[in-house]
């Protein structure tokens, strides 16, 4: 597989050149600057790819191109959305940049609860409280329904959660639910804005009647669509799962077990249409068997994010070390391997550590946390080369 690296542009405080330093052989990334559902330009896309290479790397893999909100709702200017989209799918093709990376999840496409979860060595991880979530839901949030979606043992953690947070402890809350984890990647908040829970109301509302069959269908659109542009192009689609890879806050989720990918790829049986196998969203999913997931796909897997979680009663879950949880990243290491030399890999999150907690790195993507994660994946390959030889 092909060592690479998510990268956040050129004033990510982590250079190329630290990268070229640590065995990183090709950078995923997008340009962060275009605003959602704006064409990618040509031009822009071969200045960024310029500048990558002139560093001795290659551009390996845009993620994200973002799907319009309307696109997964289908609103009325879905179409408009789509024909720029295809237009942008078509520069990066002609760029040369051929993996393109994206979700289908509605309004909020990946959730912590605390992004600095300690470990007993004083490094921190992500993390996944289920209580917290129920609590933002049902006390900040105030979803209509809310109650519904959550067991009367975590509703009864709830009541007792609420005498005792504080106010800066609910904003964290919000910071880390709504805010952190989705500003710094074209998300639908931004870092400053007044009203974030308003804003985040607003956005629910629109996927009103919206359910599990409507999006998959809209999914099926969406790609039917832009097939004919990736087969002209030789553009491999590949959709991340849901992560965490079940329902939350009233939303459809459709991209959240073996059913699920089965389901998109036999929707639209095209080769350029895959997945993004992400064994940290898959394995926060205690129904989720990751290894046989692996196995299945690995024909139809265009892009692979080598990380691990550890599910904890309640439906917690917290990332764990790259050498540990259900993600088995040594057996799939042995699966992916086998499937082709060239197919990407990125270890995705790395835990804080080592002063990452104060260089101002976005939530999950440490300099250090990710340096180590690298070099246990590369003692992974290396040992399964050996077996394999």
């Amino acid at each position: 597989m092909e060592i690479t690296w998510r990268w956040f542009g050129k004033n990510d405080k982590i250079t190329l050149s630290m990268l070229r330093q640590i065995g990183v052989e090709g950078i995923v990334t997008a340009l962060h600057e275009v605003p959602n559902g704006e064409i990618w330009s040509l031009e822009a896309i071969e200045d960024l790819k310029s500048y990558i290479e002139s560093h001795g790397l290659r551009w390996s893999v845009v993620e994200s191109l973002p799907v319009s909100e309307a696109i997964k709702y289908a609103g009325p200017e879905r179409d408009e959305l789509i024909e720029k989209y295809k237009v942008s799918l078509a520069n990066l093709g002609k760029a040369g940049v051929k993996t393109v990376c994206y979700n289908f999840m509605p309004v909020i496409d990946w959730i912590r609860t605390d992004l600095y979860h300690p470990w007993p060595d004083g490094s921190s991880s992500l993390y996944f409280d289920m209580t917290r979530f129920a609590y933002f839901d049902t006390m900040i949030l105030r979803r209509e329904g809310a109650e519904a979606d959550y067991s009367e043992a975590i509703l009864a953690k709830v009541k007792e959660l609420d005498k005792v947070i504080t106010e800066e402890e609910k904003y964290d809350l919000i910071d880390s639910i709504i805010v952190k984890t989705q500003g710094f990647v074209n998300g639908n908040i931004r870092e400053g804005d007044i009203d974030p829970v308003g804003i985040f109301r607003a956005l629910l509302k629109q996927y009103d009647g919206i359910t599990r069959d409507l999006l998959r269908e809209n999914m099926r659109y969406f790609l039917a669509a832009i097939m004919p542009v990736c087969e002209e192009y030789g553009i491999n689609m590949c959709v991340h799962p849901d992560d965490p890879p079940f329902p939350v806050l009233g939303l459809p989720r459709i991209v959240t077990c073996e059913e699920d990918i089965e389901w998109f790829l036999s929707a639209v049986d095209n080769p350029h249409n895959g997945l993004t196998f992400c064994a940290g969203s898959l394995s926060a999913g205690a129904h989720n068997d990751v290894v046989a997931m692996a196995s299945r796909f690995a024909s139809r897997t265009h892009f692979v994010h080598l990380r691990s979680c550890n599910v904890l009663p309640d439906g917690n879950f917290i990332e764990a070390s790259h050498l540990e949880g259900r993600g088995h990243l040594v057996e799939l290491v042995k699966i992916f391997q086998k499937q082709k030399a060239d197919l990407p890999m990125r270890v995705d999150h790395g835990r804080t550590m080592l002063g990452d907690e104060d260089m101002g790195y976005n939530p999950g993507y440490s300099f250090h946390g990710r340096m180590l994660a690298v070099g246990q994946v590369q003692g992974m390959m290396a040992a399964v080369d050996q077996m394999q030889a």
